[in-house]
């Protein structure tokens, strides 16, 4: 490794130049309160294939400080970089990673005129762009309810943003930050502090680097800005106007951009971090199971993403890795390339959320027993343009299922998204209820469950990135009921196993959701068996439940629609229906008040039956 001092304007910037000369060049920015060394397993590991440059960004490490403490900046911040650049003798386009606040610079390298030719590839990590992000929520709001609602959770997230931009508070948020820092890196990030991380400047550090916030964000950057514009046709990207007022521009770029992901982010929604689809045309999106430090927590996840991305844009051939991360950056797609796995996908719930994962750009393996309706739903995807593969199989069958996890491995890869689904119901006394009956419901709507999650849960963890896992369970679940008690609890074994997978895979960045529907018009209704009915009552029972089902009209794409609102927001349980909601909001506030509902249920009940068997004139 050799360190060299590298001069832009007023300040010396602490360059560390690493690995093999006439190689391609990969320069590693940090954010905020870190320094260089916050990449030093990430540049160790690169540093065999490429020539890795990393610095401390002004004011933080060994690198000078600004004299003025507004002089952070984002055109003072390019012009660091661009002296790093000449510095190191980089003649060639490098390939720039950012991370936090060195993200947002590197959107501004790849965005605007300054450095253009200079950069092969940019991978982002946690640093949206500000054209982006003032995109995204201004599209957010217009979208509807759902969109403010991801708008302002991201707003809470980001509370920390007015406190570190105010005079005396931000002063001491540093320092509680400086003094806590080492602790969530253990804590929340599950990287144990190590020498050079955090750094031994880390108070100067945490103080000096309040300029990014005050001088590129807020009232006080726009001042600062128009002051500047007196003399600069652009200021830090923005394109002023005659009057000096700077509005932001499209955030458009022709260099390829990776995006890094990492879906347990604290600071940076999913939806926020995706921001730069759309503008971006060459996007690559790569999620990564970990939280914001995700360099730190996973240095061989992020350095074999950055090597595979450097390679394929050097010329190497596309890997299938690539060409995943490739599809996944469609704009407008926000499973673009994912493989997603769906059982019992051949009418319902499972037909309807194949659909929608394929509208949305996955790749979907539609799986049934009857692999005739398997290959329907297929056709059905692929005449409207999108990928699906079907498959025939009986979850019930231990073996069969192993067979098609391999099936799945080796033929598509491991999947991204999976979506147990598959089951059927029962209705009758448990007394009449044969062992015959119950192996079988259990054998399904259980059994089924668990070897899917288990078999590709597996995978999913084997892989070492991100993934999710959704089980089908029923408000049943939650309500007692006398004439459904065999499907109650495999449902109400669904959801318990559901959350305590979701505990299980949480270290591993993978989420589980359990689904929980009300009445929804599918065709399980009709194929419902009833134990210990009267001779024809089944029948007729049967047919009034479908007729029932059909009155409610609550139809299964809207059960889709929330199945693919649970993997996108990584929500623990979906309660779809309003009786599903209402149900479960009863269960917990008074149990007493559900089963005594319950019973008023199974009462009605007895009279309908009653007056189907009594003879007709």
């Amino acid at each position: 490794m050799r360190d060299q001092w590298v001069r832009s304007g007023e300040i010396e910037l602490a360059v560390r130049v690493r690995g093999v000369e006439n190689r391609p060049t990969v320069v590693l920015v940090h954010g905020y309160p870190d320094t260089g060394a916050m990449w030093d397993e990430v540049a160790e590991r690169l540093s065999g294939r490429f020539r890795v440059v990393v610095y401390d960004v002004r004011g933080a490490g060994a690198s000078g400080v600004p004299a003025d403490p507004l002089d952070y900046r984002l055109d003072a911040l390019m012009g660091d970089l661009e002296a790093v650049l000449d510095g190191v003798g980089a003649d060639e386009p490098v390939h720039l990673v950012g991370h936090d606040w060195g993200s947002v610079q590197g959107w501004e390298a790849v965005i605007g005129d300054r450095l253009r030719g200079r950069v092969a590839s940019f991978t982002s990590i946690s640093g949206p762009d500000r054209r982006h992000m003032a995109r995204w929520a201004r599209e957010s709001v217009r979208s509807g309810p759902r969109g403010v609602a991801e708008v302002l959770g991201q707003v809470r997230r980001s509370v920390y943003m007015p406190v570190l931009m105010t005079p005396w508070a931000g002063e001491a948020a540093a320092r509680v930050l400086a003094a806590g820092f080492g602790r969530v890196m253990r804590l929340r990030e599950g990287a144990d502090p190590r020498s050079g991380h955090p750094a031994g400047t880390l108070a100067a550090d945490a103080r000096n680097g309040l300029g990014l916030y005050r001088a590129n964000m807020g009232r006080r950057a726009d001042v600062r800005g128009r002051a500047d514009a007196r003399g600069r046709a652009d200021v830090g990207g923005r394109a002023v106007t005659d009057r000096g007022a700077a509005t932001l521009g499209d955030g458009r770029t022709d260099v390829p951009v990776q995006l890094i992901v990492p879906v347990k982010d604290r600071y940076g929604s999913q939806a926020l971090l995706l921001s730069a689809r759309g503008p971006v045309e060459r996007l690559y999106v790569r999620r990564a199971p970990a939280g914001h430090w995700v360099a730190r927590s996973h240095p061989d996840l992020v350095a074999r993403w950055i090597s595979e991305f450097a390679d394929h844009i050097e010329g190497a051939p596309e890997t299938p890795a690539i060409a995943h991360a490739r599809a996944a950056g469609v704009p407008g797609k926000d499973f673009g390339g994912d493989l997603v796995v769906i059982t019992g996908a051949g009418s319902g719930i499972g037909r309807a959320t194949a659909h929608a994962f394929a509208a949305a750009g996955a790749r979907v393996v539609v799986a049934d027993i009857d692999e005739g309706a398997a290959k329907r739903t297929v056709e059905e995807i692929q005449a409207a343009d999108g990928e699906a593969h079907a498959y025939g199989v009986d979850v019930a069958d231990a073996e069969a299922m192993e067979r098609f996890a391999d099936h799945v491995h080796d033929t598509h890869g491991v999947p991204d998204v999976v979506v147990n689904n598959a089951g059927i119901a029962i209705a009758g006394s448990l007394l009449e209820t044969s062992e015959e009956e119950w192996n079988r419901i259990r054998s399904i709507n259980l059994d089924g469950m668990y070897r899917g999650s288990r078999l590709f849960g597996r995978l999913m963890v084997a892989r070492g990135e991100w993934g999710h896992i959704v089980n089908i369970s029923s408000m049943a679940a939650y309500l007692p009921s006398a004439d459904m008690p065999a499907y109650g609890a495999t449902k109400a074994a669904v959801l318990q196993m559901t959350e305590s997978l979701r505990l299980d895979l949480d270290r591993y960045g993978i989420g589980v959701s359990a689904v929980c529907p009300g009445v929804i018009d599918t065709p399980i209704v009709g194929r419902t068996r009833f134990v210990g009915m009267p001779p024809g009552v089944e029948t007729e029972l049967r047919a009034w439940i479908v007729q029932a089902s059909e009155r409610r009209g609550f139809p299964p794409e809207k059960v889709a629609r929330a199945i693919l609102r649970a993997v996108r927001q990584d929500r623990p349980v979906v309660l779809v229906t309003a009786e599903a909601r209402l149900w479960r909001a009863l269960s917990r506030v008074s149990p007493t008040a559900n089963r005594a509902l319950a019973r008023f249920g199974r009462r009605a009940g007895d009279r309908f039956l009653t007056g189907m068997e009594r003879p007709q004139d």
